[in-house]
């Protein structure tokens, strides 16, 4: 079964997404949308589909059964609703809406239509974050102490609604929760507002999970060179991801260091064992989303990343710029995750 596809937004994702849908086996690229006249007649003619710079007509005239909104996070919720009712299964790039209550209406009504809701994590789809989910889950680290992730960066000019933490942070909230199966039961985070004009644009944050262990994000927009790392470290080791690379090594913890003279006894270490870096089949994170979307709708199964993911990834990141705000950490409940 082929889909009808289209998107609706054509910056820096949308336009992606559009190519990808135009390759795709599964997909036949029916329409693209965006309010800007010239870039939407320019997409449209490259891939030789329809254009349109209102997306309810679009929705009318093509009638597509699945759809990629890739705007302005203040619309998503309202175009999502539209998208819905109209009875295509939707797609949106993170974060699933600009708040709670938006994100939560947006997943009853797919429930109540019966239509496919997807949120658009990609970082999930990166191969060295699938390998290094299945080796944790192999329990290959053993015991998880600690995960970090840093996402930091130059300014993008695409952003003006929303800050650092609603832009990125729900990136790596997501990445937590994926990787090690459970929730945060508290946070706390610091944040800065020194070049963007409107919303924060760095955060340094603490999170705390049951069992001891424990979260920590570095993200901000003041950094000259972007880095994308995540860091798992545990009692027999660390991994490392590369998300710009697509590398996964691993730093083993070889043995317990012994001391070397019995004054020094109590004291117990780690050392330094060999560093391996995995073999990765590399490909584009965003076409193994997309294909991850439309075979949900082929086979009917759920979709990999759900409504209901994204809105623990906003809530989360909500919570943090609510503390970055209040300076005080928030505990949180399972009504807030």
């Amino acid at each position: 079964m082929i889909i009808r596809t289209a998107v609706i937004g054509l910056g820096s994702m949308g336009v992606n997404h559009a190519r990808i849908y135009s390759e795709l086996n599964e997909s036949q690229l029916v329409g693209v949308c965006d309010s800007n006249p010239e870039l939407v007649a320019e997409v449209a003619k490259r891939y030789n589909v329809e254009a349109f710079i209102d997306y309810q007509h679009m929705l009318a005239a093509l009638r597509p059964e699945a759809v990629s909104i890739a705007v302005p996070t203040a619309l998503h919720g309202s175009v999502a609703r539209d998208c819905i009712e109209a009875g295509t299964h939707v797609l949106i790039e993170k974060p699933i809406a600009a708040t709670v209550a938006e994100g939560k209406q947006t997943i009853l009504l797919a429930q109540e239509r019966q239509r496919k809701l997807m949120v658009g994590h990609v970082v999930r789809f990166n191969p060295a974050i699938q390998q290094l989910k299945n080796r944790l889950k192999n329990g290959d680290l053993g015991r998880i102490y600690q995960i970090v992730c840093r996402r930091v960066g130059p300014f993008p000019a695409r952003i003006r609604d929303v800050g650092v933490v609603i832009d990125l942070a729900t990136h790596d909230l997501d990445l937590m929760r994926y990787l090690t199966d459970t929730e945060p039961i508290r946070i706390f985070a610091e944040t800065e507002q020194r070049i963007h004009t409107d919303f924060e644009d760095l955060l340094l944050a603490l999170l705390r999970f049951p069992g001891g262990l424990s979260g920590a994000l570095e993200i901000n927009w003041l950094t000259p060179s972007k880095v994308r790392e995540v860091f798992v470290l545990g009692e027999r080791g660390m991994f490392r991801v590369d998300d710009l690379t697509q590398d996964l090594f691993f730093y083993e913890n070889a043995s317990i260091v012994e001391p070397f003279w019995p004054a020094l006894q109590t004291l117990r270490g780690v050392s330094e064992g060999p560093m391996i870096r995995y073999t990765v089949q590399r490909h584009e994170p965003l076409k193994a989303e997309l294909l991850g979307f439309l075979h949900s709708i082929q086979e009917d199964k759920p979709v990999p990343v759900s409504g209901e993911d994204g809105l623990k990834a906003l809530r989360l990141a909500v919570a943090l710029v609510e503390s970055g705000t209040s300076h005080r950490v928030i505990q949180l409940t399972n009504d807030d995750i």
